[in-house]
């Protein structure tokens, strides 16, 4: 029923949104402001030299209506155009591209100014195009087809939010050699009766801005996994795994470009809350191993997996990407990128901006900036980042030493790199943590002083926090370090490594329950998990009250690790456990396992290494150890 007195009118709806403003605007916000002007200027005269009207402007964002709808589509065309040749003088990372939507719908009319779903869904266009493209609406496509001298590829039938039935959404192609097509058409009655047998595939050359497209219709689909088959129950929000990124260059020398790069897709995916992302640790063990995408996301349990190559040569990059579906094997995404290695940091983020924008995921403003923030603008800082990345990982003295070195050298490069700080001050603490120093105090001094600077650059780098939490819990600062470790998650909430560590911080502040549920759910986003997570479950059973659980993940612990320290601490850990359960033979038998594991473990060394807040409780447990057999 229409309302009384409410004016309707058909219209042809154009809105336009400039992709990674905010991104732009926190790189250079008086410079990004003077060039949105002078875009908007031109892209005003371009709509009222085509007979159409700006209905307003909000921030970075164009809205204006047009009377024919072939017009608003030949000017949208005309303005990307235009756009295009003023983003030629720009360097790649000072580029201002917009997003343009076009919907042809009944909207209302009030105090000259239009609203309802005609231009609900035009934004909603605009937020599924890419940079520098023009997404259609089914309606504006079958007004102007074979009208105008582009093409168009369908693009499927998206939910978008508040609107209630799916929008068939295309996208316009501007290459020459795509006009008159109509690329992977969504099928329609009016379609069917034109056409005998659908078409399996379509094969079509498309040079697009970013490279060449690889059509999705022209891959094979790989052979579909079920939920059934999965390891773990499907997450309730989009899963994706992405696997480390085949080095094609064949130089073993680029092995970390490969490696940089496929950290960093994790890396900025895992901040964003509406998507559950596997953790590096769980997809780097398919490295170099021939993997089939149906297995993979049934051992970690996940929907979607992306993989892909890296080839340089010289200063050129070629990279490949796709996105598989694993429950249906089809490719949601692929394309091939060929570029300049200085243009490897604009690539990530387009890389990444196609995942979003495939699986439908919505970002936030800010949101948007973390997934766009760049630690650095220098190629050769963030080469020596990844190379000590590389050490860092392998966890031992020598490797500590080279990534610190790696780390500092990057730091000569760029002073401003705020990764490069914390990624310094972690190797310093993992010094005083592992006993790697005769002076641990002065480590954690340097971590304290280094995770400051880093903050002073970058105060929503996840890392920051992290590493401040550790800072604080070393210093058995309990309240400032869980403030820390939850505002780490916060900023990466599928960050494995930083989950677990909010778990270790929450379950020695007195917290253990919510230690448990941190380490289990670290444990999902990592199902390949290191050993010490299971150390740290079994410790947050015991301080829980529950025995027979700590005993149960100590013993998965000690199947993975059988000497050194960490093992006579859960031999230890699981005297206590068996003590509670008043099996003191076998206790007394744990705590001999535990100095056999490590001789130098002592009842003074135990407490020294204990970080738990409860005195009280460490010397009970203390005094049962000791008369278990533990040395003094």
């Amino acid at each position: 029923m229409i309302e009384e007195g409410v004016k309707r009118k058909l219209a042809a709806i154009l809105y336009a949104d400039v992709a990674g403003y905010s991104r732009l605007t926190g790189a250079d916000e008086e410079g990004t402001h003077k060039t949105l002007s002078t875009y908007l200027d031109a892209i005003s005269s371009l709509i009222e030299g085509h007979g159409g009207r700006v209905l307003h402007y909000a921030g970075d964002a164009v809205l204006a209506e047009f009377a024919s709808i072939v017009i608003a589509v030949s000017c949208a065309i005309e303005v990307q155009r235009d756009l295009a040749t003023r983003n030629e003088n720009l360097a790649d990372d000072r580029k201002m591209q917009f997003r343009i939507g076009i919907n042809l719908g009944d909207v209302i009319i009030d105090r000259d100014e239009l609203y309802g779903d005609g231009v609900n869904v035009a934004a909603r266009l605009e937020s599924l195009a890419e940079p520098d493209g023009i997404c259609v609406s089914q309606k504006v496509l079958d007004e102007v087809r074979d009208k105008l001298e582009v093409g168009y590829e369908f693009l499927g039938e998206k939910s978008v939010k508040n609107i209630e039935r799916p929008i068939p959404v295309y996208r316009v192609v501007l290459t020459p050699d795509a006009a008159g097509q109509i690329i992977g058409e969504r099928i329609t009655a009016r379609v069917a009766s034109r056409r005998s047998v659908l078409m399996a595939a379509a094969v079509v050359a498309l040079v697009v801005a970013g490279g060449v497209a690889v059509w999705l219709q022209r891959l094979p689909n790989v052979p579909p996994t079920s939920v059934e088959r999965m390891a773990f129950p499907l997450p309730d929000k989009p899963s994706i795994a992405v696997l480390p990124f085949d080095n094609l260059s064949g130089d073993p020398s680029q092995e970390h470009l490969a490696d940089g790069i496929t950290e960093d897709i994790i890396t900025t995916l895992s901040q964003l809350p509406d998507l559950f992302v596997i953790a590096r640790n769980s997809t780097f063990i398919y490295k170099g191993k021939p993997v089939k995408v149906q297995k993979v996301a049934a051992d970690l349990g996940i929907r979607f997996v992306l993989e892909g190559s890296v080839q340089k040569s010289g200063e050129k990059l070629r990279i490949t990407a796709q996105l598989i579906d694993a429950l249906n094997g089809k490719h949601l995404w692929a394309e091939r990128y060929d570029r300049k290695m200085a243009d490897l940091f604009v690539l990530q983020d387009e890389i990444t901006d196609r995942i979003v924008t495939a699986l439908q995921i919505k970002l936030t403003a800010g949101e948007q900036i973390r997934v766009h923030r760049k630690h650095t603008r220098s190629l050769e800082a963030w080469n020596l980042l990844t190379k000590g990345i590389e050490h860092f990982y392998r966890r031992n003295t020598n490797d500590n030493a080279q990534a610190r070195r790696l780390f500092n050298e990057a730091l000569k490069v760029d002073r401003g790199y705020a990764l490069a700080y914390a990624m310094l001050a972690w190797t310093n603490w993992f010094d005083a943590q592992f006993n790697w120093t005769n002076r641990p105090d002065l480590s954690i001094e340097r971590a304290t002083f280094l995770a400051e600077k880093a903050q002073a650059l970058d105060d929503e780098l996840p890392d920051v926090y992290a590493l401040q939490g550790a800072v604080h819990l070393y210093k058995k600062q309990y309240q400032a370090a869980v403030a820390a470790g939850e505002k780490a998650v916060a900023l990466n909430p599928n960050h494995a490594t930083t989950t677990a560590l909010l778990a270790v911080i929450q379950h020695n502040a007195g917290r253990p329950k919510d230690g448990i549920r941190n380490i289990k759910r670290a444990m999902r986003l990592s199902p390949y998990y290191p050993t010490w997570f299971l150390e740290e479950l079994g410790y947050a059973y015991l301080d829980a009250k529950q025995p027979k659980d700590a005993l149960a993940a100590y013993k998965k612990f000690l199947e993975r690790e059988t000497s050194g320290l960490h093992a006579a601490h859960a031999h230890l850990g699981r005297a206590l456990a068996y003590h509670v359960l008043g099996r003191d033979e076998a206790a007394r038998k744990a705590v001999a396992k535990g100095i056999a594991a490590d001789p130098t473990i002592t009842a003074t060394r135990f407490k020294r290494d204990s970080l738990n807040r409860n005195d009280d409780e460490k010397e009970r447990g203390l005094a049962i150890l000791r008369r278990l057999g533990l040395p003094e």
